[in-house]
This record gives structure tokens, C-alpha cells and sequence, in this order.
């Protein structure tokens, strides 16, 4: 074979091997990479576990369990109409949600055995937003064993405005009966704290709110009632608004508060017709066994239906409220009271600029607080101060005790001024105060308790309540009707100073009489450090003299024959008073009016001359104003005032720190 042959041969062998070991190689190195593949994805995975294992032992507790209670935290139950499907889906919704709670619940429990610390101690140590479990640790905190905890508990509630809009709903829906009263009376509580009231029932066809509170005041017992009350609740019974507008010739009042049909009620008789009956409803609240009626035959839902309707009216309002807090006075009412609704309205109604809506919710929530207050107001006994919940302790107490004609916070308003176009614009009257003993002395002797009473007076029987009433107005009847509601306040377990207006002095000093006869009211007597008489006609008044003289026109009461000028009574009141007095060594400031008073559009009249407001003993001082002004101070530098707050702190200086 030539040598061209074989090097052609020997090229062949080498082009056919060459793609051989090209092949062979890539499978080689594919092996090894998928070694060290496999090595470091393994050494991979136990490092991840170590870190893992780790990591959840360095973890206390899971963030995901806030996230739960955040988010079925926005699940609402609102009082809405639904149909079949929509309430299998509202109890579906239920039942998952408190599913979640529950879970979650467990879950912090279980983590906060783990490391053996309270379940309130851990939360404050979370690494976490500390509003997303703070409103957990004070709910649980508000249902405590201890007092002092829920107190504590609730105040913070109401002091942190920071909550979210639906931790505020969260809490709504979480917080018992004794935490709502709580946070109702805390100064300007935020009111998302409060579920709206419930949804009221539809009215049957054809019956109106007045007929309601026709039926519920003929479903009251009669008994145990006066005749004033069945005369009063048989009228409103009888009388349809068409027979009530075509009344001319009277003023039927409760309480001083005038019902003037012939005007008014051809206008709005239905709301007139509903005045009347809740005024009869008043008086029967009073009685402790016709409360009973009232809260079972649906009344607490009758009164919610009439306050929503009366927004506009104050007066209405007032009137309601008036009845709730009688109702309050009694404790196996109070769940009801809750449940139906009130402690949202009430705590909207205490933050009302005007003193009497708020004094009125004051006293509804106070009966209805039994955490702190061990204390009752009866019908016309208002807290001035403190009307909510207080740090500051209680040092003594001032009573304020109004006259003929006068009511417990009119009478004590500032005086009353023209204001002129130019004062409006600027605002310039804006400190002007409805009751000066709320706005100054409150602010300046911070540890009293201010009261104010109120019991109906009037200057004749043609002004009455009803006939029988005349049997009811002597001083004697007032003086053991008010010992028995301020003894039910706590009046006389603390210091006390008295501040009276006119006939209201009269009363002071026949209830102190009283008071020394009755064993149970001897520390009232002790306790009684002072008095202040703002023109009190302890010799009688020439006013009475002149009712008298045209009783014809006025028919006087028995109120004002007892004022008449050296009366016996009035001469026989006046020295046993001065005997005790002298004998106790009290303290008095009288003033005395130096200018008289318009009676009607023709008459002036000094009504109590300086003699007569001379009690004989301490402070005597002339001012110029007349028998109406003489307890309305024109501003917190006016002379009254000063002198009334100096003789008040001097009288307790050794209990209140000034």
C-alpha cells in the first residue's frame, strides 16, 4: 500500500475519533458539578433549620395573633331589619368571630404561661404598636376583683383620645353596665364609647307617642299616690288635645314649671299634650312600686321613642331625664336602664353648655353609679359639683336652698344684663354664667360638694298644682320632706354651710330645728358650720301683707301667710333658732336689699326691709339691689360674690385648703 494510502487511512481514524472523547467529556463534568450541588444544597437546608429552630426559640410570640384581633375587630353588629338569607349570614359572621377570639384569646394565654408572667405584664413588654393591646389589657382590667384596679382602668380608657375609630366600637361592644356608668360620668369621655340605643319597635297602626303615654300612665297604680298625682294623672287620662287647647284661664304647673294652654297648645298640642303627661309620670316615678310598673310595661322604651321625637325641646328632655333618675334610685332598675339604652344619652346630655340638661343627666348618672357613691339624689336634688368622677377628695358640703317663686338654678344665675348689638359681635358676654355656684365657687374651693334644692313654692293658690296641694306647702310639711331627701344624699356626714334666698332662709332655719328633735339628724346639727341669708324675712314681709290685701286676685298661700309681718309662727321660729344658734356658735352673713322691686308693671315694694333681714346675730350688710338680685352676683369681682366665698372658706377653713 503506497504512503498517500495510509496517511489518507490515518486521517479518517483520527476524524471519526475526535468527536468521541468531545462527547464523553460534558457527562464527566456534569457528575461533578451535581456533587458539589447536592452538598451545598443539603448544607444548605440544615443551616436554614438551625436558624429556623433558632429563630422560634428567640421568638415570644407570634405578630400574626394582632393581626387577627385588628382585623375581626372591624366585624360590627348593628341593630338592622334583615331577611332569612341575612340572618343566616349575621350568624355565620357571629359565630366566626367569636371563633377568632376565642383562638386568638387562647393563643396569648397560652404564650404568656410559656414565660410564666401575668398576661397583663407581658403585653407591656411587647415590641409592638402598644395601642394594638393596650385596650385589651384596661377592658380585662375594667372587669378586675379589685376596685381600685377598675377605676384606674376605666380613666385611662376615657384619658387616652388616641384610640382608633374601631377600637372605640371594639370597646363599645366589650364593656359591661359598670363601665359604661363609669366612662358616662368621666369629663368630656369620647361618646364613640357607647353603642347607639337600641332600634325602637314600630308603633302599632293608628297609635301615636301620646297615645302611648296615655296607656303606660293608666297601666300606673293609683295607691300610694297623693291626690295631687290622681288628680293630675285622671286629667291627663281624660283630656284629648283637642279639649286640652280650648283650656282657658290657668296655669297647671309641676315642679314651678308653667303649662300655659291658652297660648301654646293650639299651635303644637301634641307636644304640649306629651309635656303634660310626662310631668304626671314624674310624680309617679317618685313612688318606689309604680317604678316597677313603669320599667315592665315598656316605659324605658316609651321615654327613648319621646327623647329622640323632642330633640328641640329642652323642656320635654328635662322632664324624661327627671324620671330616669328617679328610676335610678332603684338598683333592680339599673340593668334595665343600661339595656335600653340611656348611659349614651345621658353621657351626651352631661356635656350640654347649659346647666340645668347637664345638672339633670348629673343626677341620673350618679344614682346609677353605685361603684363610687354610696350617696342617692331624690327627686329636686341636683349636684352641682362634682357632677362627674373626681380625684379630688370631698371636704364639705354647700347647700343652696332657693325661695318663693325661685328654682335651683335660676335663682342662682348671674344677674341678668342688657347686651347691647356691639357686646354681641364681640362676644365680649360669653363668661356669662347660668349658676354661679357651678362656674365660681366650684372652681374656687375645688373639694366641695355644691347642691342645690328645688321643692315648688308659689305665691298663690291660683297658681297651684292642684286643690289638694294647699294642704302641702307649710314650712313644716317642706322642712321633713327635704331632711328626708338630703339625708339620703349623705347631707351632714361633712362639714356644711347653708346658702338661702328669702323664704328658702326660713326653711333652713326649720329644718335645723327639726333636725335637733331627731336623733338620726344630730350629726347634720354638728356638722353645720355656717349659714348665709340672702334678704330671708325673719320678722316677716310687707309682701305678704299686700297679697292679703287683694286676695282676691291672688288668693295667697299658705307659703305667703306665713310670711306675713310679726307673725306668731314666724316670731316663735326666729327665737328657737336664735337660742340653738347662739348655743352652737353658728356662723352667719346676712344681706339685706337696699332698693325695691317691681311688682307688676305699676308697683315697687320693698319686699324685705333691713329690719326684717336683721337675724340678730353675725354680719349684717346693706346692698344696693333689689329682693331679685340680691343672690345674683353681676361678676366673680363683685362684691357679693367675694364676700359670700370669703365667708364660706373662713366657715371651713379648718377642712378645705383654699
Amino acid at each position: 500500500m503506497s504512503a498517500a494510502a495510509l496517511r489518507m487511512i490515518r486521517c479518517r481514524r483520527l476524524s471519526t475519533a475526535g468527536p468521541g472523547v468531545k462527547r464523553a467529556l460534558p457527562w464527566k463534568d456534569i457528575r461533578k458539578i451535581a456533587k458539589v450541588t447536592g452538598a451545598v444544597i443539603l448544607g444548605g437546608c440544615v443551616f436554614i433549620t438551625y436558624e429556623v429552630v433558632a429563630l422560634g426559640k428567640a421568638v415570644t410570640i407570634d405578630t400574626q395573633a394582632i393581626l387577627q384581633e385588628k382585623h375581626k375587630s372591624y366585624i360590627y353588629l348593628k341593630a338592622t331589619p334583615s331577611h332569612e338569607q341575612e340572618n343566616l349570614a349575621t350568624g355565620l359572621t357571629h359565630r366566626t368571630r367569636k371563633e377568632l377570639h376565642k383562638a386568638a384569646r387562647r393563643f396569648l394565654e397560652i404564650s404568656s404561661k410559656i414565660l410564666l408572667r401575668p398576661l397583663d405584664e407581658h403585653f407591656s413588654h411587647l415590641d409592638a404598636d402598644p395601642h394594638e393591646v393596650a385596650l385589651w389589657v384596661l377592658l380585662k382590667r375594667t372587669r378586675s376583683a379589685t376596685k381600685a384596679v377598675r377605676l384606674q382602668a376605666v380613666q385611662e380608657l376615657a384619658d387616652n383620645h388616641h384610640w382608633h375609630d374601631y377600637q372605640y366600637q371594639t370597646a363599645a361592644q366589650v364593656i359591661d353596665q359598670r363601665t359604661a356608668v363609669g366612662l358616662a360620668r368621666t369629663p368630656q369621655v369620647d361618646l364613640r364609647f357607647f353603642l347607639p340605643p337600641p332600634a325602637l319597635p314600630e308603633l302599632e297602626d293608628g297609635l301615636s307617642v301620646e297615645d302611648g303615654l296615655r296607656q303606660l300612665l293608666a297601666s300606673l297604680p293609683q295607691s300610694e299616690v297623693d291626690k295631687c298625682v290622681q288628680y293630675f294623672t285622671s286629667l291627663a287620662l281624660r283630656e284629648s288635645s283637642q279639649s286640652l287647647a280650648t283650656q282657658r284661664g290657668g296655669l297647671w304647673c309641676f315642679g314651678g314649671n308653667g303649662l300655659p294652654y291658652a297660648q301654646s297648645l293650639t299651635s303644637v298640642p301634641s307636644e304640649k299634650v306629651e309635656s303634660f303627661c310626662l310631668q304626671a309620670l314624674v310624680q309617679h316615678s317618685k313612688v318606689h312600686s309604680h317604678c316597677d310598673h313603669i320599667v315592665a310595661n315598656g316605659g324605658l322604651q316609651l321615654l327613648q321613642r319621646v327623647y329622640q321625637l323632642r330633640r328641640d325641646s329642652q323642656k320635654i328632655q328635662r322632664n324624661i331625664v327627671r324620671i330616669i333618675g328617679n328610676l335610678a334610685l332603684n338598683e333592680s332598675a339599673h340593668q334595665a336602664i343600661v339595656q335600653s339604652g340611656w348611659v349614651p344619652v345621658l353621657a351626651e346630655m352631661m356635656q350640654s353648655p347649659h346647666v340645668m340638661q347637664a345638672s339633670h343627666a348629673a343626677r341620673a348618672l350618679a344614682n346609677l353609679d353605685r361603684e363610687t357613691l354610696k350617696e342617692k339624689y331624690q327627686d329636686g336634688v341636683y349636684v352641682l359639683h362634682p357632677q362627674s368622677r373626681s380625684d379630688q377628695p370631698i371636704k364639705a358640703d354647700v347647700l343652696f336652698i332657693h325661695g318663693l317663686l325661685g328654682a335651683a338654678f335660676k335663682t342662682w344665675r348671674q344677674k341678668d344684663c342688657s347686651i347691647s348689638e356691639e357686646e354681641k359681635e364681640t362676644g365680649s358676654k360669653e363668661d356669662y354664667t347660668e349658676c354661679w355656684p357651678k362656674s365660681w365657687l366650684a372652681a374656687d374651693c375645688p373639694n366641695l360638694r355644691v347642691l342645690s334644692v328645688e321643692y315648688d313654692s308659689h305665691l298663690s293658690d291660683w297658681k297651684a298644682k292642684c286643690p289638694a296641694e294647699n294642704q302641702r306647702k307649710s314650712l313644716a310639711y317642706r322642712s321633713q320632706e327635704l331632711l328626708n331627701k338630703l339625708k339620703s344624699a349623705g347631707v351632714g356626714e361633712r362639714p356644711v354651710v347653708w346658702v338661702a334666698h328669702s323664704m328658702g332662709g326660713l326653711l333652713v332655719k326649720k329644718m335645723l330645728l327639726d333636725a335637733s328633735e331627731d336623733p338620726d339628724m344630730q350629726g347634720l346639727l354638728k356638722n353645720t358650720k355656717g349659714i348665709v341669708f340672702y334678704s330671708v324675712p325673719h320678722h316677716g314681709t310687707f309682701m305678704a301683707e299686700y297679697s292679703v290685701s287683694v286676695r282676691y286676685l291672688l288668693f295667697p298661700s299658705i307659703e305667703v301667710r306665713e310670711l306675713c309681718k310679726d307673725s306668731p309662727a314666724l316670731r316663735d321660729l326666729n327665737e328657737d333658732f336664735l337660742n340653738m344658734a347662739k348655743e352652737r356658735e353658728f356662723k352667719v352673713l346676712s344681706f339685706a336689699e337696699k332698693l325695691p322691686t317691681n311688682i307688676g308693671p305699676m308697683l315697687k315694694i320693698m319686699v324685705v326691709p333691713a329690719q326684717s333681714a336683721d337675724l340678730a346675730i353675725g354680719d349684717l350688710i346693706e346692698v344696693d339691689v333689689n329682693h331679685l338680685n340680691i343672690c345674683k352676683p353681676e361678676n366673680k369681682d363683685s362684691f357679693l360674690y367675694k364676700r359670700s366665698l370669703q365667708f364660706i372658706q373662713e366657715a371651713l377653713q379648718n377642712f378645705i385648703s383654699h
